[in-house]
């Protein structure tokens, strides 16, 4: 077995683990309210940063190009509360017209 194999395997055992604990820990209790309400922002919130370091990390570097514009005309569209298929097609002509017009 090579080291990266045994390396996926012990991620995710530990990943096992540590998903085990909550409920092992808390026996079938409730979390406390202010508990529940950082456990429920924690999914968007490493959503977020994945997005973000798709869309602007480039190694170590910070990159602003076409994809910037359609991410906002993505979020205007999700703002406005337009349909989903017309926010991303709007936000892909975005980015191909900013690609297109800056060469």
């Amino acid at each position: 077995m090579t080291g990266l194999w045994l390396a996926v395997l012990l991620v995710g055992a530990v990943s096992m683990a540590l998903k085990a604990t909550g409920p092992v820990l808390l026996g079938g209790e409730e979390l406390p309210a202010a508990m529940q309400r950082v456990v429920t922002l924690m999914a968007p919130t490493l959503l977020a940063a994945l997005i973000a370091t798709q869309m602007f990390g480039q190694g170590r570097s910070l990159v602003i190009d076409a994809r910037a514009v359609g991410l906002v005309v993505g979020a205007f569209g999700v703002w406005r509360k337009w349909p989903t298929l017309l926010v991303v097609v709007l936000g892909a002509a975005a980015t191909a017209l900013t690609r297109l017009v800056t060469g």
